[in-house]
């Protein structure tokens, strides 16, 4: 699930699937309490920023028939499958005009953070994440041991994701897919030709992934379930980012991010470690983030990024300053949210970009954190 954020105002960032073994117990989820995050344009699952390379000059879309042609011979020379394997599994795919309807919604207003924060941080969330963690503080205490990413931090991004296992997506993953990857739905607006090309790009490789994701792990992928953009699992991976980051937690030969908790724990804290690139990822008993204060007469700094490049010095100059004890050597970067009491300053370190990782939004990094240190049971500020 990592690339530059070519595309970064759309919050998004995935990761994939599993074999089921036994049903994790599902908690609750409480009304209007969203399972996975919102994000401004185009569905949580799917990395757009996985979108960047060439575009044709032509952008007409390729002909069904021989998109779906050069789709089976170019899988099966990248991933030595057989071409009859392949067409035999997409005779058994759909076209979901719901997956259509739900990709081709328009983009809502984008929330405050006194908006947003409410629909992850809820007395029901928190406390299921304390009864989950409680119920598997075993393995998740060998990850933390062995990764040093918190397991708070774990339990946190399953909690966001799938309400601790509790919804999952109940779409077969090769339909969505399959409809993303051929019928993605385009605007007719001249400005998003060439991002809605990308996405259908990025759909159709994902895809292909899936494919290549069954033969690995002996899935049968026509009976795979997630959600509408094809994300899988306790921890919503994608099939690339499955393929990447998972890894076989208890060592039976196997990656099981549906049932396995010793693989889903070590899967995600995998994907906070590698996920950051050369930028790197999760820092061992690093901090995550620390308010902070404007100056008078200083404008407002907005990074483009959340990569934290800049020092205690540079953000001083630009009228910042921590509010909490801070490593003099610390780099961050500055993260603005408007609060219900008014503007919330925040310096945002490596762990804070570890986080952005698995979903390129400000407001669902700081949701993840704030969940951790609330199950955790440690106090968290007003929104």
């Amino acid at each position: 699930m990592t690339r530059t954020a070519l595309f970064c105002l759309f919050t998004l960032g995935l990761v994939a699937c599993a074999t089921p073994v036994k049903s994790p117990t599902p908690t609750p989820q409480t009304a209007g309490e969203p399972a996975m995050p919102k994000p401004a344009k185009g569905p949580a699952e799917g990395s757009v920023e996985a979108l960047a390379g060439s575009v044709p000059v032509d952008l007409t879309p390729v002909p069904f028939e021989i998109a779906r042609a050069n789709f089976v011979r170019e899988t099966a020379a990248r991933y030595a499958i057989a071409p009859a394997t392949i067409e035999a599994t997409l005779a058994k795919a759909n076209f979901l005009d719901s997956v259509v309807a739900l990709m081709s919604r328009p983009a809502e207003r984008v929330k405050t953070w006194a908006e947003y924060r409410p629909n992850f941080i809820t007395a029901t969330r928190i406390e299921g994440g304390r009864a989950f963690m409680a119920t598997h503080r075993d393995e998740l205490q060998r990850v933390q041991a062995r990764t040093g990413v918190p397991a708070e931090i774990i339990v946190s991004i399953i909690g966001v994701e799938t309400s601790y296992g509790g919804f999952t997506g109940k779409t077969r993953v090769l339909d969505a897919l399959y409809t993303l990857a051929f019928r993605y739905p385009r605007s007719g607006n001249p400005e998003r030709a060439a991002y809605e090309y990308k996405r259908e790009q990025f759909f159709r490789d994902e895809l292909a992934q899936l494919f290549a994701l069954g033969r690995e792990e002996n899935l049968d992928i026509a009976n795979l379930t997630g959600s509408y953009a094809g994300a899988m699992g306790l921890g919503q991976f994608m099939p690339s980012s499955y393929r990447e980051f998972a890894v076989d937690g208890n060592g039976d030969g196997r990656r099981d991010l549906f049932t396995s908790y010793d693989d889903v724990f070590s899967s995600i804290a995998n994907y906070f470690l590698k996920k950051g690139g050369v930028r790197g990822g999760w820092v061992r008993g690093g901090p995550v983030v620390a308010r902070a204060q404007l100056q008078p007469g200083f404008t407002e700094f907005n990074p483009e990024t959340w990569t934290p490049d800049y020092t205690l010095a540079d953000l001083a100059q630009r009228g910042y300053r921590p509010l909490e004890a801070v490593a003099p050597d610390a780099t961050a970067t500055l993260v603005s949210l408007e609060g219900s009491e008014g503007k919330q300053y925040w310096l945002g370190f490596q762990n804070y970009y570890a986080i952005t990782r698995y979903n390129n939004s400000k407001m669902y990094a700081m949701a993840v954190y704030q969940l951790s240190q609330a199950i955790a049971g440690k106090e968290i500020p007003p929104a």
